[in-house]
Order: structure tokens, then sequence, then C-alpha cells
């Protein structure tokens, strides 16, 4: 909670209110509609994967490692240009516009932006996206891990997003993440963080890494309009 009595939740952007498959649409302007899915799951993978290897150009040099998987030609300048351009746009997943409405009415809960992304990707990626930008200003603040320099799930971007909002790292248990990511889980169960998993999918929790209930968030809800009673409810006890 904050100072004021307030919930802190703070929300993962790409996977959870974006949907990085969205970008298939853009993708199948330039390599057809059949392999464009492939190549958006593809390009989140290494999107990931590129996260924990390196700390700068991620999302464009996992965009052309997808495309060389699938055997296309690596997209030239204009091409790499629209790509990057359409994924500052992503759709938001069905649920999350009901949500932020919800949000937007309980002042009880204080909203943040969390996102592995540099400053001015997640920045653009809000304000741009014609599904989320309307709802920008529900979140008081969009809190990144450049300033960090590392990536979800290092310890230290939790705590970093602990500071940012006002939080030692003895009062992170104060903190609510919401993810769609198990690894972004782990990581915030691992620093005492409250964590909340988004299971759209309804598959349950299955990430084996860490045994017992260290491993485990504390709620599972199936969409985001699921999260503020659920938070409220495991705030009170």
């Amino acid at each position: 909670m904050t100072s004021d009595g307030n919930t802190i939740i703070a929300f993962d952007l790409y996977g959870t209110l974006l949907s990085t498959e969205s970008i298939a649409k853009e993708l199948a302007k330039h390599y057809g509609e059949e392999k464009a899915p492939t190549i958006a799951a593809t390009w989140r993978k290494y999107q990931l994967e590129y996260t924990w290897r390196l700390n700068s150009m991620i999302t464009q040099r996992s965009l052309r490692h997808a495309i060389a998987e699938t055997d296309l030609a690596s997209p030239d300048e204009q091409v790499t240009s629209s790509l990057m351009s359409a994924y500052d746009s992503l759709s938001t997943f069905p649920d999350v516009t009901p949500a932020l409405e919800s949000l937007a009415k309980t002042p009880s809960i204080t909203p943040v932006v969390f996102s592995n992304g540099t400053q001015q990707m997640v920045g653009n990626s809000v304000h741009h996206s014609p599904d989320l930008s309307p709802y920008a200003s529900v979140f008081s603040d969009i809190i990144t891990v450049e300033e960090v320099k590392k990536f979800k799930p290092h310890p230290n971007v939790y705590h970093h997003l602990a500071k940012k909002v006002g939080k030692s790292e003895r009062q992170m248990a104060e903190v609510w993440l919401v993810s769609g990511n198990p690894f972004d889980m782990v990581g915030a169960k691992a620093v005492g963080m409250k964590a909340c998993w988004v299971d759209r999918a309804g598959s349950g929790w299955c990430d084996a890494l860490v045994e017992g209930g260290m491993g485990e968030p504390d709620l599972v809800v199936n969409g985001l309009g699921e999260v503020v009673e659920g938070v409220e409810k495991a705030s009170r006890g």
C-alpha cells in the first residue's frame, strides 16, 4: 500500500496488457497470412530470449531471428521500420478495456505499468496503441528496467519498481505484480512481492522452476477483470 492506504498494482505490458500476437496483422502484409502467426509467436519467443542475453536492439534482432527461422529473406529497412511502428500500436487483449475502466473507478488502487522495455518503447506502446492509449491516464507511472540495465526476472528490477513506488526492500510484500508471464511471477515472488498470474488459457500453474509455495503466484485469474476483486480480497486476508 501507499502512504495514503492505496494498494499498488504493477501491470506487465507485453503479453499482459498488450497482445504481441496482434502484430500478425502487420506481418501478414509482408509475409502472407500463412506464415504471419508463426513469425509473430517466434518473434516474441526470441524477444524474451534476447532479453536475457542482450541489452540493446532486442526487438529488432529478435524479429530478424524469427524471419530467418521461417526461411524468408531478412527484412529490409523499410519493412523493419513498418513492423517496429506496428509494434508500438499493438492491440490489447479483450479483457483489458473493461478492467481499466474498472480501475479508473477504484481510487483505492494505484496502478502502474512495469516493463522490460526501454522508457521510449514502453511509452510509445502505451500512448500509441489504439486500444490502450485512451486509458493511459489510469496509470500513475510507467516504470521500466532501463535505468537498472538488467531485465526481469533479475531481483534488481523488482527492487527498482518498489523504490519507484515509494517502497523499501523490506516492503516488497506491499506491491502486487500482475503478469501473464510465468518467469515474471517467479521473479516477483523471489523478492517477496505479491504476484497475480493472468492465466487466459486456463491451463493452470505448471511452472516448476521453484518448488513449493515460494514458486507459485498468490493469485491466479483467468482475465484482468478478476484482478481488482481478487487483489482486494487477498489484501484483506
